[in-house]
């Protein structure tokens, strides 16, 4: 049998190599120079640029099956979050996933006790569900999600805007509730971590592991069109028992004409800085909880989590803007300036020196609630043709690398 993936993203490269470890012959075509798709690294003058900020989920399933969480040698943040304003710094932690800060989030003023313990509560629920069953049947938003679970508007507005807005890149909370519940149930059954050589680090595994199976992985080299099993290539036509379409959602579209998956992107600019000396508060996330406009969300303190991602005694830091903003690099620079200067007043932020800018338009499809029943099954395109891809599943490493599985596991069944 003989099966063209085509894009090497985190579902083609699972997809292959799954293929290929039963036997199948594969060849995967990348049109970039590298694959790796939204999960890559800019490595320069020893430091490490994710191409934006992302993180993974441990306890996401597939991630547990697909990849090698030892060889990827992760570090982990800290779990819960720093919460800034001007003049003022908190911390909300999770009390069982980091013990020593019980004390200091039980006195946050930031999020009422009332709250914390609906947060236990949530946890507790979601923790006996199974995260699939959470995209079916009804939905809402996740701002709507959380009132009717008697949260106070200062718990959203506070720690689950920021939080969530950095997670669904939708501060005003109208994405899926579904997605919150998944991600949630994730955070309370493991970690978020990076890997210590960046994110970059899971897509050179699973690319590794497709060619030790079998698989031929082909870089630079673009398919212009995929007509039922025979795909066009460099300006050859090359004939095959099924073709995989695992690009990027815009291009899926245009290669088989599904018109059901989707194409509204939700986008964001990630900036990285290095600074002399520490802010201090350790591996956790800093989240703006004034949500003034034209600020970062979030700010990263990347070498306290991982130290591998700068060159000794260089502190590397990231901040994440939502959206598309059109301020320069420049002026984006001098905003996260003004920001940690506003929440850490008894530093001084003159060194901070913008190093590598991310302007990523399309980092995720936006996620409305219900849009689960709307997405394309891997078949959809019919014929021997099928799709890979998060927009089968939901924006997310995890349906990233399911859906490469599920693909796999057609082709397997269709063709025999």
């Amino acid at each position: 049998m003989n099966v063209v993936v085509v894009g090497g993203g985190l579902a083609g490269l699972v997809c292959a190599r799954r293929l290929a470890s039963e036997g199948v012959e594969v060849t995967l075509f990348e049109r970039e120079p590298e694959v790796g798709g939204r999960v890559r690294s800019v490595h320069e003058n020893g430091f490490t640029f994710d191409r934006g900020f992302q993180v993974l989920f441990t306890a996401y399933p597939a991630a547990k099956t697909e990849l090698d969480y030892d060889a990827l040698d992760l570090r982990y943040f800290t779990p819960g979050a720093c919460l800034a304003r001007p003049g003022e710094r908190s911390v909300l932690s999770d009390p069982l996933g980091d013990p020593g800060a019980a004390l200091e989030s039980a006195l946050n003023r930031e999020v009422s006790f009332t709250d914390k313990l609906r947060t236990l509560a949530l946890r507790r629920r979601l923790s006996k569900l199974d995260p699939e069953e959470l995209f079916s049947g009804g939905d809402q938003t996740i701002r709507a999600a959380l009132l009717e679970r008697g949260f106070s508007e200062s718990f959203i507005g506070n720690f689950a805007a920021p939080f969530y807005g950095g997670i669904t890149l939708d501060r005003s909370l109208s994405s899926s509730a579904a997605t919150f519940a998944y991600t949630f149930a994730m955070l309370s059954r493991g970690r978020i971590a990076v890997p210590a050589g960046g994110m970059g680090t899971i897509t050179e595994q699973l690319a590794a592991s497709a060619k030790a199976a079998g698989a031929t992985v082909e870089t630079g080299r673009e398919v212009q069109s995929v007509d039922g099993p025979s795909v066009s290539t460099g300006g050859e036509s090359l004939e095959a028992d099924a073709v995989v379409v695992a690009a990027d959602p815009k291009r899926a579209r245009e290669l088989t004409g599904v018109a059901s998956i989707p194409a509204e992107a939700l986008g964001c600019v990630t900036q990285w800085y290095s600074l002399s000396g520490d802010l201090g508060g350790g591996k956790r996330l800093i989240l703006d909880s004034e949500g003034e406009e034209g600020a970062p969300n979030q700010v990263v303190p990347h070498t306290a989590v991982a130290p591998e991602y700068a060159p000794d005694r260089e502190t590397l830091l990231s901040a994440t803007f939502l959206g598309e903003p059109e301020e320069s690099d420049a002026a984006l620079a001098e905003r996260t300036r003004e920001t940690l200067s506003s929440w850490y007043p008894e530093h001084v932020f003159d060194s901070l020196s913008l190093l590598h800018t991310d302007r990523i338009p399309f980092a995720q499809f936006a996620q409305p609630p219900g849009f689960y029943a709307d997405l394309p099954d891997v078949r959809e395109p019919g014929g021997p043709v099928y799709l890979a891809g998060d927009y089968t599943e939901w924006s997310s490493i995890q349906g990233a690398m399911k859906s490469g599985r599920v693909a796999s596991e057609a082709v397997l069944e269709d063709l025999g």
